[in-house]
């Protein structure tokens, strides 16, 4: 199998990234909207998400990125700072995990055909991820989360940015 594209998006408007790792790497914008599912209420994210090497030059292994989000968060009339961090390890196929900052699983990606679905239980809630690869500069990413005290969708839009914004 090639790992070339000549940039055509795959059927159904996806774009195939051979190399989650590869195709993350720099600086995106993020907008994002959340909504809880049973009390109708909505707010947004608005950001920048930065892969980087966590430590470059350790080796010939892949090297982790890490996934830095920031921005700000409005919800109910109130806007407040907002970050989170994650971890990508990338594998020789092109795949990655994904962890917490902290180390804990969080997820498996693979980009290869510009999408990708997955689940993750935390707790008594369940996290269903769906990543779609639209171009070079753009991905989606949709979290439906469901359990006993909470229904929630996350729709996110990034894009590629040269720099991080203002």
């Amino acid at each position: 199998m090639s790992t070339e594209h000549d940039g055509t998006p795959a059927p159904g408007g996806r774009y195939p990234a051979p190399d989650a790792a590869a195709y993350l790497a720099g600086w995106w914008t993020i907008d994002r909207t959340v909504a809880d599912v049973r009390t109708g209420t909505q707010g947004t994210f608005h950001g920048t998400a930065h892969y980087h090497p966590e430590n470059p030059g350790a080796g010939t292994a892949p090297v982790p990125l890490r996934h830095i989000e920031e921005g700000h968060l409005t919800w109910n009339g109130t806007t407040t700072p907002a970050t989170r961090t994650l971890r990508l390890h990338p594998r020789p196929d092109g795949t990655a995990a994904i962890t917490f900052a902290d180390g804990r699983p969080f997820h498996d990606l693979d980009l290869r055909t510009g999408h990708w679905t997955t689940r993750h239980p935390c707790a008594a809630d369940l996290y269903e991820g769906e990543f779609t690869v639209v171009s070079e500069g753009e991905w989606h990413l949709t979290w439906r989360v469901g359990g006993p005290a909470k229904e929630q969708l996350l729709r996110s839009v990034y894009r590629r940015t040269d720099r991080p914004s203002a």
